[in-house]
C-alpha cells in the first residue's frame, strides 16, 4: 500500500498536462505548449531565487519606482528579466507587457503567434516579510498577421480573448494553477526531488456559497469605499441570519485568489476615493484571476459588469475587482445595482 503523502507511481506532470490540453486551442500547433513551458521554467527560476534571496541578500529595494509609482524590489528586478529572457527564447511571442515596464516589451523576432502580459512579482511589498508571492500572467492569440509588426491592438484585447492564463505563488510550497482556454483549473506543486511540476489539484472548483464564507478585502481602506462596498461588506460581517463571513487577508493578489479558489468565499479590491479606477491592473492581473475564477466554476466583476468584457484602453489601465463564488460576487452586484438606483432616483 502506497503509504499517506506521497505521489502515485507514475504522477502526470505539467509538461504532460500541457501537451495533452492542446487539443481545447482551435488550430494547435505546438506554440502554446512551447511559451507555456517558457513560463514553467522562468517560475522555477524565481522561485529558486525567492527561497534563497535571505541567504545571498537580494531582499530590499533596488532604488527606483516602477510606473505604478511603486518601490521597485531586488527580487521585482530579477523576477521581470527571467520572464523577459524565458519568453523571448521561446521565439512564440510578438510583444510582451509587464507590470515593470512603461511601454511594451519588443522582440528582436516579433513573427510569434503570441502576446504575454504578466506581473513578474506581486505582493512584492511583502517580500521582506518572507510571505506567499507569485507571478500572474496572460496570453493571447495575436491578431495582426505575423508578417507585420505587432501592433498596440494585439495587446488591447479583452480577457474573453486570452488563451491561456495562470499564476505561480512562491510559498512553502510553489505552486503553479493554470487554465487553458478556460477548460478547468488544474494546479502543479513543485516537487524539490525531481523539479518538475506535478499536478495536486486536478479541476479546482470554488467551494459553494454555504461552505465557503470567507471575505478578503483591505479593511483600512474602508473609510474611501463607496456605499455598495461598505453595505456589502456589512451584511456578511452582521448578517440577519446564519454566521458572520471569516475575514482572511494577506495582501498579495496570488495568496489571497488561491486561498478563494480552494476554499470558497470572495476576494475583493473595489475603487474608492483615493483608486476612483481601482487598484489592481487590467491586463495582466484582474484578467488572468478573472479567467481562472470562471474556468473553476466563479464569477468576475468590477461590481457592475464581467471583467473579462472589458476592452482596455491603455496596458497599465486599473480596474475594481470581485471575483470568488458566483452567489457571493452576485450579491455584491445587487448592492451596485441598488446604489444606482438610489442615485438615480435622488437626481
Amino acid at each position: 500500500m502506497q503509504s499517506a503523502g506521497t505521489f502515485t507511481e507514475h504522477p502526470i506532470t505539467l509538461t504532460h498536462h500541457i501537451l495533452e490540453s492542446q487539443h481545447h486551442v482551435p488550430q494547435a500547433s505546438g506554440d502554446l505548449s512551447i511559451l507555456l513551458h517558457a513560463f514553467e521554467i522562468a517560475s522555477k527560476y524565481v522561485s529558486s531565487q525567492v527561497r534563497a534571496a535571505g541567504i545571498f541578500k537580494i531582499y530590499g529595494a533596488e532604488g527606483s519606482v516602477n510606473v505604478q509609482g511603486e518601490e521597485v524590489k531586488k527580487l521585482d528586478v530579477l523576477a521581470n528579466d527571467s520572464f523577459i529572457t524565458s519568453l523571448k527564447r521561446s521565439k512564440k511571442v510578438c510583444i510582451m507587457v509587464s507590470e515593470e515596464n512603461t511601454e511594451p516589451i519588443l522582440v528582436e523576432d516579433p513573427s510569434g503567434k503570441y502576446v504575454a502580459v504578466f506581473d513578474p512579482l506581486d505582493g512584492s511589498s511583502n517580500i521582506d516579510a518572507n510571505i506567499s508571492i507569485g507571478t500572474i500572467f496572460g496570453i493571447y492569440l495575436r491578431q495582426s498577421h505575423h508578417d507585420q509588426k505587432p501592433t498596440i491592438e494585439d495587446i488591447l484585447q479583452p480577457g474573453s480573448k486570452l488563451v491561456a492564463a495562470g499564476y505561480a505563488m512562491y510559498g512553502s510550497a510553489t505552486v503553479l494553477v493554470l487554465t487553458i482556454n478556460g477548460h478547468g483549473v488544474d494546479g502543479f506543486t513543485l516537487d524539490p526531488s525531481t523539479g518538475e511540476f506535478v499536478l495536486t489539484h486536478p479541476n479546482i472548483k470554488i467551494p459553494p456559497k454555504n461552505k465557503g464564507q470567507i471575505y478578503s478585502v483591505n479593511e483600512g481602506n474602508s473609510k474611501y469605499w463607496d456605499e455598495a462596498t461598505l453595505k456589502y461588506v456589512h451584511q456578511i460581517k452582521f448578517p440577519e441570519m446564519g454566521s458572520p463571513y471569516k475575514s482572511r487577508y494577506i495582501g498579495s493578489m496570488v495568496a489571497d485568489v488561491h486561498r478563494t479558489l480552494l476554499y470558497g468565499g470572495i476576494f475583493m479590491y473595489p475603487a474608492d476615493k483615493n483608486s476612483k479606477d481601482g487598484k489592481l491592473r487590467l491586463l495582466y492581473e484582474a484578467n488572468p484571476m478573472a479567467m481562472l475564477t470562471e474556468a473553476a466554476g466563479g464569477k468576475a466583476s468590477t461590481g457592475s459588469g464581467r471583467i473579462l468584457d472589458i476592452v482596455p484602453t491603455s496596458i497599465h489601465q486599473r480596474t475594481p475587482v470581485f471575483l470568488g463564488n458566483t452567489d457571493d460576487v452576485e450579491d455584491v452586484e445587487r448592492c451596485y445595482s441598488e446604489a444606482g438606483q438610489q442615485l438615480n432616483n435622488k437626481l
